[in-house]
């Protein structure tokens, strides 16, 4: 059993940054496949950004790329979402997910198998 708890969202203006933690328990070792998602109001759930079980080996979205990092301390058990330049379409609910099975990168929702409860990223015009 893995929970995942994220934090960090909240109201910025175009162009601003955030960074949004994602941190795990429930296991000794957090070297597992993880990923960020978000979901808009009316729209279907994208991925955003995933990694391998150590964070060498990392995907972005095209929509993301060369804005937003991801990176993981897992000595902390934690995952970061660093959100630069932001534009008002990336406002959304952004879900971490994990596979504690799975090492690799994943990029289909349906690969995860534990998610956070989401939180909130607004992007004001």
């Amino acid at each position: 059993q893995v929970q995942l708890v994220e934090s960090g969202g909240g109201l910025v203006q175009a162009g601003g940054s955030l960074r949004l933690s994602c941190a795990a328990s429930g296991r000794t070792s957090s070297r597992f496949s993880i990923g960020w998602f978000r979901q808009a109001p009316g729209k279907e759930r994208e991925i955003v950004a995933a990694a391998n079980w150590s964070g060498a080996l990392t995907y972005y979205a095209d929509s993301v790329k060369g804005r937003f990092t991801l990176s993981r301390d897992n000595a902390k058990n934690t995952v970061y979402l660093q959100m630069a330049s932001l534009r008002p379409e990336d406002t959304a609910v952004y879900y971490c997910a994990a596979n504690p099975l799975r090492t690799g990168i994943l990029t289909q929702g349906g690969e995860y198998t534990y998610w956070g409860q989401g939180t909130q990223v607004t992007v004001s015009s």
